[in-house]
Formats: structure tokens, C-alpha cells, sequence
């Protein structure tokens, strides 16, 4: 019975050079297999031209490279660009360009599906099929980063965590992929170009706090009332905004970084001034500021884009209470790839 070949990319820089050591050649040959699979990014044993061919062939023997594959490629109107990965196994995850005159960002996902059930994304729909391992996580932002050069002239500036799945749930793998893309011996990008967003679960916004992370926090908060939060965010109801309060709080402490909020306005479900007093309130428990996003409808009547009044309702009372605040409008809307609409449509008649 053949047993099943390793992923190389799963061993660290140290057990690929005890694996050369244990072969007989010298430990820095594994220096140069690793810079081959992160830095030079090949996807190949054949590729890593400055290792000897048996040395290659002893590394195909051994091992494989799960990579991932850009199966289709959207671009929109706005020159957002939306990418179809499907994994080693089949199984597919949706990651997002965004151009602006001055940045590119990549929008990544974490998981295959989603672990939470927010009623108004498209992604919470999807049955969580898995956590995606710290290289898929890494070869989206590769991938991003090679069509930022190609189209837009310029490497990659920021990513965002805010595909599909929930990072939280996924903690080991987002950190450890976070790791290579900030190390020298990976893409070499600033934790401070990195904005991990998440639904909020305390417990491990706290363990961020505790792991001392350089990178940005975003929380999805979208109403500042435990009982309408608890109606879009049903999963919610195991952490009350009280909890959420503590460990943002927690957060700010140890990390001195404010949090940005994530805040959808719906017609008829927070755009009442109860809601608005609400989310003042909140904000003023840590230095934060807050996104109001544009809704993008999935396929349903039960969510509907507020009134531009009441976004300017909320603007003006968080500016008053001397919250900083902005509209973010949405990019990709034609080709589904704005937020909360990741939902491998494109993938209904292959899987």
C-alpha cells in the first residue's frame, strides 16, 4: 500500500533541513528548497533550478506541493477583480482584487464556507466544508499580488481578511499564514497592511490581544442592540455584546490599535435613531472608528439598503460624538464579488 506523500509546505525550515541531514546532503540544501516554495513561490520541484536534479527527484519521492489553482477570473467594470481558487482537493474559496487609484488590496478568505450564519451574506449559506490550511491562505495573496503587477503596475499594499469563512474560527492556520506573508523569507508585507475582520468571538479576540498580533482588527458589528444583532447574526446570541464590549476593551489594552467596525444600515432593522444611540454608545467604550458599508442584496427581499438619510442620520451623530466615520461604497457588484456576496456562483455546475 502506497502511503500518501507529504505536503512540503507543511514542515517548517527546520524539519525540511533535518529531512536533507537525515538523507545524507548538507542542512542549508533545505534552506534553498524553502526559499523556493515561499519567497520564489514555484510550485514545482522541477523549477528549483539550483538544486540537482536526483536532489529533485529525491524531494518528488518524498513530497508534494499542494498549490492552488486561479480556475476563473472575473474582472468588473470598477477593475475589481474576482478569482475562482480551487484547492488541492477540489473544493473552491473566492478571493478578491480591489483596485483604488492609490493601493491594491487583496480580499482572502479563511475557510471553505463559512462556521457562522449571518442571514444577509451569501457565503453563510455555504456549509462549512473545511479551514483552509496556512498555504492556500498564502497562495491567494500570491496570486492577488502577481495580477496587482500585472494589471495595475505595482505590488500588492494591503489585505483584508474578509472573504469567505470567519478567521477567528480559523486562528492557528490565519496566524501562521500571516507569519509567512509578513516574513522576510515570505512576501515581506507590514502586519500593519493586514486588517483581520471577524464577527466577533471574544474568546479569541482576547487571545489575539494575548498573542500580541501587529496587525489591524475589524469587527463585523452591524447593530449595537443585543436583540436585532441576535436576529441578522443568529450565532450571536453565544456572545452578547456585553462579552464582545469586554474583549474589545481587553484588545485595546494590550495592543493600543482601535478597532474599526463593519456596519451594514438596513431599511426597517437598524436605521432608527434607537439603533444609532446605540452604536454611539458602543463606539465610545475604545478608540475605533466606524465603516458603514453599502448592502449588496444576495437574492432575497428580507435585507434592503436603508435610506441615504439615515446613513447621513448616523454620520452626523457619530461626527457630533467626535467618531470618525465613512461610507465605504461597494466594488465587484457586477461580478459578485462585493461584500457578503461570495457564494461560488461560478462553481454551481462543476461541484
Amino acid at each position: 500500500m502506497q502511503t500518501q506523500k507529504k505536503d512540503i509546505r507543511a514542515l517548517t525550515k527546520e524539519q525540511i533541513r533535518d529531512f536533507f541531514v537525515a538523507n545524507g546532503d548538507k542542512a542549508f540544501r533545505g534552506n534553498q528548497v524553502y526559499e523556493w516554495l515561499w519567497s520564489k513561490r514555484v510550485h514545482s520541484f522541477d523549477d528549483m533550478t539550483n538544486v540537482s536534479k536526483t536532489t529533485r527527484q529525491m524531494l518528488e519521492d518524498n513530497f508534494v506541493i499542494n498549490h492552488i489553482r486561479v480556475d476563473q477570473m472575473q474582472k468588473s467594470s470598477d477593475g475589481t477583480v474576482k478569482n475562482a481558487v480551487r484547492l488541492h482537493d477540489g473544493l473552491v474559496v473566492e478571493s478578491v482584487l480591489i483596485p483604488t487609484e492609490t493601493r491594491t488590496t487583496a480580499c482572502v478568505s479563511s475557510q471553505v464556507g463559512c462556521s457562522l450564519d449571518c442571514n444577509f451574506c451569501a457565503t453563510a449559506r455555504l456549509k462549512r466544508m473545511r479551514n483552509l490550511n496556512p498555504d492556500e491562505i498564502y497562495d491567494q495573496v500570491a496570486a492577488i499580488d502577481n495580477e496587482s503587477r500585472l494589471y495595475h503596475d505595482r505590488p500588492l499594499s494591503n489585505i483584508v481578511f474578509m472573504g469567505m469563512g470567519e478567521p477567528l474560527m480559523n486562528y492557528n492556520n490565519v496566524i501562521a499564514a500571516i507569519d509567512m506573508i509578513t516574513s522576510p523569507e515570505g512576501l515581506g508585507m507590514s502586519p500593519k497592511r493586514i486588517t483581520v475582520s471577524t464577527s466577533g468571538v471574544p474568546k479569541m479576540i482576547k487571545k489575539l490581544a494575548d498573542d500580541e498580533v501587529r496587525f489591524k482588527l475589524a469587527v463585523s458589528l452591524h447593530s449595537a442592540v443585543d436583540e436585532v444583532r441576535s436576529q441578522i447574526m443568529p450565532f450571536s446570541k453565544s456572545f452578547p455584546l456585553k462579552d464582545l464590549r469586554e474583549s474589545l476593551e481587553y484588545w485595546y489594552s494590550k495592543t493600543k490599535s482601535r478597532v474599526t467596525y463593519e456596519y451594514v444600515v438596513w431599511k426597517g432593522i437598524n436605521d432608527s435613531k434607537r439603533d444609532i444611540d446605540a452604536l454611539v454608545k458602543f463606539c465610545k467604550y475604545v478608540p475605533c472608528k466606524v465603516n458603514l458599508i453599502e448592502y449588496n442584496p444576495i437574492d432575497d427581499g428580507e435585507f434592503q439598503q436603508a435610506s441615504p438619510q439615515a446613513i447621513e442620520d448616523y454620520i452626523t451623530a457619530l461626527e457630533n460624538n467626535g467618531i470618525v466615520a465613512k461610507v465605504r461604497r461597494s466594488r465587484g457588484k457586477d461580478i459578485d464579488a462585493a461584500c457578503g456576496q461570495l457564494a461560488n456562483k461560478n462553481e454551481a455546475a462543476t461541484n
